[in-house]
């Protein structure tokens, strides 16, 4: 996915991500919606590292396409 899509795609998972938390304010999310934005901050760190791979690849002279999604369970786990 090149970088504008993945902008985008950012902005519509962040979008959603504050609808939810919107529509709840006072009120507890129920376990789908718990759920579901969990899955959106994991979907989120893939997007960002996909980005940052990508950045960094063109910096260094290479081929920022050659960069690949990885597995929710490898960004999962990055130290910060």
């Amino acid at each position: 996915m090149a970088d504008e899509g993945l902008r985008h795609r950012i902005t519509e998972l962040v979008d959603e991500e504050h609808r939810l938390e919107r529509a709840h304010v006072g009120t507890p999310l129920s376990d789908e919606e718990k759920a579901r934005l969990d899955q959106i901050n994991v979907d989120l760190d893939r997007c960002w590292d996909l980005l940052r791979q990508r950045d960094a690849r063109r910096a260094a002279g290479q081929d920022p396409d050659e960069a690949h999604t990885r597995d929710a369970s490898v960004v999962e786990n990055y130290r910060q």
